[in-house]
């Protein structure tokens, strides 16, 4: 995993007004909370099932027969290719009130890759800073038990606003088989930083905050293939939902950010992987 709502930036955070009825600082509620949890398992079954199949593993492999081989061109050319996903019960849309649920996947290529290079530069935690910056400000392995790692990441972006966040995350690498492994990351702990990299820089109270990321679960996915590897992340991510009035200022960050993050991850991951390929 490298964490995927990543945020890159600029000055100091804003904090904003709110309407009459918009509270500036929205609670995180428990129902929006079950919701997202309630999200979540119904994808975590969905990618079991896919992953003990063991073909089709990308996301571009559902796209129509006529459609797939101009997709896998375009990733042998270089683009990310990303799709916005919805997970459904039965069926049905899963209402989140008081929140908004964002699920991408997207899928680079790394030519002349393999599994072992994307895996090394995947698990390099303590330079994550380095691969991706300027959107991950500081990374550090805190601890590490095999394949499990708890890894800190400070994200930093700017969209019409700044948003900094310290975040923890669980990580955990499986080999499925050969030139196959696949990645499962939850944020267990996101805190908003105010007056980020001043002497009264604080954190938020998790959850009593801004609402610009409340949670974040990431799949990746990394196959052999073509001569090289294809790498996928999946993200699903829960934010405040847009007060009235406020989404000149909250609407481009919490809608945009996670697709083009995304895909600034993937671009990232491409070129760290061939950065430390070219040294060796």
């Amino acid at each position: 995993m490298c964490a995927v709502f990543l945020l890159a930036g600029a000055c100091a955070i804003t904090t904003f007004p709110a309407n009459a009825g918009d509270p500036a600082f929205p609670e995180l509620k428990t129902r929006t909370v079950q919701a997202f949890e309630r999200y979540v398992k119904l994808t975590d079954a969905r990618n079991e099932a896919e992953l003990k199949g063991g073909t089709g593993l990308l996301w571009v492999d559902s796209l129509p027969e006529g459609q797939r081989p101009e997709a896998y061109a375009a990733l042998k050319h270089g683009e990310v290719k990303v799709q916005k996903l919805e997970t459904r019960d039965n069926g049905a849309l899963i209402p989140c009130a008081g929140g908004l649920i964002h699920h991408w996947a997207g899928v680079v290529f790394i030519p002349g890759a393999k599994l072992d290079d994307v895996l090394s530069t995947l698990e390099d935690y303590d330079r994550h800073s380095v691969y991706y910056t300027p959107d991950v400000e500081r990374s550090k392995i805190e601890s590490r038990t095999g394949d499990n790692f708890l890894v800190f990441l400070r994200f930093h972006r700017h969209k019409v606003i700044t948003v900094v966040l310290n975040t923890e995350h669980e990580v955990q690498y499986f080999r499925d088989a050969p030139g196959k492994a696949h990645s499962r990351s939850s944020a267990v702990r996101i805190a908003e930083v105010e007056n980020a990299g001043r002497a009264d820089e604080r954190e938020k109270t998790p959850g009593d905050d801004d609402g610009f990321l409340w949670r974040m679960e990431t799949w990746w996915r990394m196959e052999e293939g073509d001569g090289g590897v294809y790498v996928q992340s999946e993200v699903a991510s829960l934010t405040r939902s847009i007060p009235t009035g406020l989404g000149w200022m909250i609407g481009p960050f919490v809608t945009d950010i996670p697709k083009e993050t995304l895909t600034f991850t993937l671009e990232a991951t491409r070129r760290a992987v061939e950065n430390g390929r070219a040294k060796h």
